[in-house]
């Protein structure tokens, strides 16, 4: 059986599901597909406890796709983000940083949602579209490429012909494969513990990132939970001790984050199951090949620090969404990529970099470089018009 499309979308995460609504949106004809069926309810097996901060920029591609309207109620503003150094001989806040989106802007910092809802809210705009075919536990196993056109062959047998093949499928993602794109790999030694918690201080909208040593402990608003204030937390640590804490029992674990909180929201108490993650900084080496355009983990991969992850990816899907509306009839072809290439890998590699630097210094565990990372911290906020640069370089405004 064969099948055509303007752009095969290879993977149905959030960014996957992303760039088929708004592909979709814009009149293109798609077809999404992916191994695994999404998993759309909180508490069933498989469900993904992280939580997504969309920045800024991503609510106006939000809007273009569609989605934001489906979103909206379910998130939860991020209006300060908030960065404690509690690096002392005991886990207490020594330096205490606000940096308040008020400074540069009448909008919040972003919005933060659970990722299952999101993979539910996605799900149904995509029905929505008669433009886009969603083909949940089908997985691409084939590539091939001329000038005019890829082929790709699907695992229940069909082939797809498509103009633009938009890798959107994972850090070893089986297009970028196909097309021999190398990639290079940093290993950290860290995994990272996710899941939502309820306590009893309100967190305000205030997004609040704790370094001691192992990595950030970050915790981002929610909703209220069974009426209590609540949290998704993202934990990180040295890869034993993420194993020993995961290992602890639920009364032990709490006790556990709590003290790592430095106690800020009183007692914190689990509202969801322990997830693990390992933790990598990962880019491609290039972003496109013929007819194939890398995006998202697929093209870069960085540790869960600022939010940038999927707002480096939504990056992507803004710049290749915005080259293909402007010459439909170019779409896929060696001019689009290149342009999309040339207009992202610069921004890619500095955030990759930045971010790897950020994790070491959050992983440091003696004392005397601990305390470095404090002043370096104190320093970079007495500056206010260095303090509103690195706002807007997080957020991607220029």
């Amino acid at each position: 059986m064969n099948d055509s499309c303007d752009i095969l979308v290879s993977g149905g995460g959030i960014a996957g599901l992303t760039a088929a609504a708004a592909f979709g949106a814009a009149g293109f004809s798609v077809i999404c597909v992916d191994p695994a069926p999404p998993v759309t309810e909180r508490d069933a097996e498989g469900s993904d406890l992280r939580t997504t901060a969309f920045l800024q920029p991503a609510r106006d591609l939000l809007d273009r796709a569609g989605l934001w309207d489906r979103l909206a109620d379910h998130a939860a503003p991020l209006q300060v983000m908030r960065i404690i150094d509690a690096g002392g001989a005991t886990p207490e806040p020594r330096v205490v940083r606000n940096f308040d989106a008020a400074d540069i802007s009448d909008r919040p910092f972003g919005w933060n949602l659970p990722n299952w809802l999101l993979r539910r809210e996605m799900v149904a705009r995509l029905g929505d579209l008669q433009t886009v075919d969603f083909r949940p536990g089908t997985a691409t196993v084939s590539l091939f490429t001329r000038m005019g056109e890829a082929r790709v062959g699907l695992s229940d047998g069909t082939r797809v012909t498509a103009r633009l093949v938009l890798a959107a499928d994972g850090r070893s993602s089986p297009m970028r494969d196909a097309a021999g794109i190398g990639i290079r790999t940093t290993r950290y030694g860290q995994k990272a513990l996710a899941f939502a918690v309820t306590h009893s201080a309100p967190h305000d909208n205030v997004s609040t990132e704790i370094h001691r040593s192992g990595g950030p402990f970050t915790m981002v608003p929610l909703p209220d939970w069974q009426g209590q204030p609540s949290s998704a937390i993202v934990w990180m640590e040295r890869g034993a001790r993420a194993l020993d804490l995961l290992r602890l029992d639920d009364t032990a674990f709490e006790a556990a984050m709590t003290e790592r909180s430095c106690a800020l929201f009183g007692p914190l108490r689990l509202a969801s199951r322990r997830t693990l993650w390992p933790i990598i900084s990962q880019h491609a080496e290039r972003l496109t090949g013929e007819r194939l355009a890398l995006m998202a983990e697929a093209a870069h991969v960085v540790p869960p620090i600022g939010a940038q992850g999927l707002n480096m990816s939504l990056g992507d899907l803004r710049c290749l969404l915005d080259l293909a509306t402007a010459r439909p009839d170019g779409l896929g072809d060696s001019a689009m990529l290149d342009s999309y290439h040339k207009a992202r890998i610069g921004d890619i590699r500095m955030r990759v970099r930045g971010i790897d630097l950020l994790n070491r210094a959050s992983m440091v565990s003696a004392r005397p470089l601990r305390d470095a990372r404090a002043m370096g911290l104190g320093a970079l906020y007495s500056l206010p018009p260095v303090r509103r640069s690195l706002m807007k370089m997080g957020l991607g405004m220029r």
